[in-house]
């Protein structure tokens, strides 16, 4: 359980980092708020993928989804803990972007 909140931490951060080195390098042009922006819709969106893919297999592995979604099974134990760095890195990134946008 550790393990997976651990790779959590290191690969949605490092994909956002990734995204916006990608994206100021590849587009010089745009801001950075635009590339932060675009970094976390990206990032949002693989997060979300990868939610939509864990829950149809958790779905799949139940013979009756009624009682046994509560089994404890261990992919859905993990899959709620793997975005929390996700969520947690979201507001500073909201924030940083409305500063930017709206100079607050």
């Amino acid at each position: 359980m550790l393990l997976t909140l651990a790779s959590g931490s290191l690969f949605f951060p490092g994909l956002f980092a990734l995204c916006t080195w990608g994206l100021r390098r590849a587009r010089p042009a745009w801001s950075d708020s635009d590339c932060v922006m675009i970094s976390t819709r990206l990032v949002s969106s693989v997060q979300a993928v990868l939610a939509t893919g864990s829950g149809i297999v958790i779905i799949r592995s139940c013979s009756d989804v009624i009682t046994d979604r509560f089994a404890g099974h261990k992919m859905e134990t993990d899959t709620s803990l793997c975005p929390l760095p996700l969520h947690a890195l979201a507001c500073p990134r909201v924030c940083l972007v409305l500063d930017s946008v709206y100079g607050l």
